[in-house]
């Protein structure tokens, strides 16, 4: 998914001085973004304050919207590098075209996962006909300097590994969780789960101590470490935890977002992860001279146009603004 504003401002990343190494409970807010024509985002990273959990970069958080009656998601062509992009759904489909030639349809709890490496482009849509409600997560993953320049690629995993628990079942979505693990690509040491708990389920969940997460509440009502966390907002952990308990007040959908601190520094515009300002630049000389980031093709309308960069110069800094 893109980033659609079309006044971009560069958002800085990345630099493990920046991790919080204890446990926290930091609740983050979202803020609300348009998406296309009909659409509305809940952006919960970047975020004033906090920019990475691991290598997660990037998340957006959205529905449950009705749009039958609405175009639903429509957002052309834009391109990437430097980063995964991962597809998330609860509710409706998303089709996916790419300048690789993919041409896939998403469909709730399938993992669709875009590595952009050096460069790629690609469009999402809502199908026609389409399901009536539309609700789930984009999520970016930062690539590591040894493999961001790598060759794009997508993958669509219909089948994914569960843990479960009572009043829990964990659908490992990307890296390892409690021994399971995803058949998706990773590049770092990372996890991603969709946790479905059921009204009155009280469950620990184990974790890694050297990685920092974060939950991002889907719908429902539940308490996370005792923090109630409420749909469109996330909860940031810190460190140094062997385990997280849950507890679910209604049937309840979260995210659980985590992975080993990201060493590097990064610099974030518009849809490109680079390290530098001349990167970006190049980038946005590409995407608008119409070469390196491809076409795709089979998509009804014209492309997304970079916005400008801003007046300032671009620099690698830390995690935090």
């Amino acid at each position: 998914m893109s980033n659609l504003e079309r006044e971009a401002a560069p958002a800085v990343c990345g630099g493990r001085g920046f991790v919080v190494a204890e446990p926290v409970r930091e609740l983050l807010s979202p803020r609300r973004v348009p998406l296309g024509e009909s659409s509305e985002v809940r952006r919960l990273l970047p975020n004033l304050g906090r920019r990475m959990i691991g290598a997660w970069c990037f998340v957006d958080h959205y529905g449950p919207d009705d749009i039958a009656d609405e175009p639903g998601m429509q957002v052309p062509p834009h391109p990437h590098m430097g980063l995964q992009t991962v597809s998330w759904l609860h509710e409706g489909e998303v089709l996916h075209r790419d300048s690789t030639g993919s041409l896939q349809t998403i469909r709730p709890r399938e993992l669709g996962l875009m590595t952009s490496g050096r460069a790629i482009s690609h469009s999402e849509e809502s199908p026609r006909p389409h399901a009536r409600l539309l609700h789930g997560a984009q999520l970016w993953v930062a690539l590591p300097d040894s493999h961001r320049h790598t060759e794009p690629r997508f993958e669509h995993h219909a089948g994914l590994p569960v843990v479960t628990a009572r009043g829990l079942t964990a659908t490992v979505i990307l890296g390892a969780l409690d021994g399971a693990t995803s058949p998706g690509t990773a590049y770092t040491p990372i996890v991603g789960a969709d946790l479905a708990l059921t009204r009155g389920a009280d469950v620990t969940l184990p974790l890694e101590p050297d990685f920092e997460y974060a939950v991002l509440s889907m719908s429902g009502e539940a308490h996370v470490d005792g923090v109630p966390v409420l749909p469109g907002s996330m909860l940031y952990l810190g460190c140094g935890r062997s385990e997280l308990p849950l507890r679910a007040e209604s049937d309840a959908g979260l995210m659980l977002l985590g992975g080993e601190p990201f060493e590097e520094e990064l610099v974030m515009f518009w849809n490109w992860i680079g390290r530098s300002q001349e990167e970006i630049e190049q980038a946005r000389r590409d995407w608008t001279e119409g070469t390196r980031f491809g076409e795709v093709k089979g998509y009804e309308g014209d492309p997304l146009p970079a916005p400008a960069l801003p007046a300032t110069p671009l620099k690698a800094r830390g995690r935090v603004r």
